[in-house]
């Protein structure tokens, strides 16, 4: 019974985790799909980050953390942080591209994980995780450079921008058609 039970939870995390990640990769969709090439290399002052620079650290990052994360650790020998943070003059189909060849890393890797490897040890930097450590990690640091591309997405396109959540003034109207959903779920 204890053993079903770790079973259910464990499966229960990673299907929560693999939830989460997609969520913020939606958004950050979402976002690349409202822009223009010229506006993926926008900064706002020369210092800052441009989507295109954000995109490239969290590919970066995702490459090293997630390849044969169980096996090695994840800061990669041949990963190169420091030229992340360069603007390549990448186009707007080579970004999305890398944005999409992290997050499938990202996701073949979670789908490796298991009951019989789940508690496995990982290292990033030399620092001892457990898997729910380095998949919080990882979830926290991607979910807030996705807050920053949505951030300089919704700078960027003003009053064009759209809403990729319950837009201003409308929660009443988003909690309505939900309660309604779930009514009608219930009368079935």
């Amino acid at each position: 019974m204890i053993l079903k039970k770790k079973i259910i939870l464990i499966d229960n995390y990673l299907q929560n985790a693999q939830f989460e990640f997609q969520r913020y990769k939606t958004l950050g969709d979402k976002t690349l799909q409202q822009l223009s090439e010229n506006q993926l290399h926008w900064q706002y002052q020369e210092t800052d980050n441009t989507i295109a620079i954000i995109v490239n650290h969290m590919v970066g990052n995702m490459l090293s953390r997630w390849t044969n994360f169980l096996e090695e650790d994840g800061e990669k020998q041949w990963r190169n942080r420091d030229s992340e943070f360069i603007n390549h003059s990448k186009s707007k189909e080579e970004i999305i591209t890398y944005w999409e060849r992290g997050w499938t890393c990202l996701f073949e890797a979670l789908h490796s994980i298991n009951t019989s490897n789940f508690d496995s040890t990982i290292y990033i930097r030399g620092e001892v995780h457990t898997i729910v450590e380095a998949i919080n990690r990882q979830l926290a640091h991607y979910a807030n450079h996705v807050g920053q591309i949505v951030l300089l997405g919704k700078m960027i396109k003003g009053k064009d921008w759209i809403s990729l959540s319950i837009p201003k003034g409308k929660s009443k109207d988003f909690n309505k058609t939900m309660l309604n959903i779930e009514s009608t779920k219930d009368s079935e």
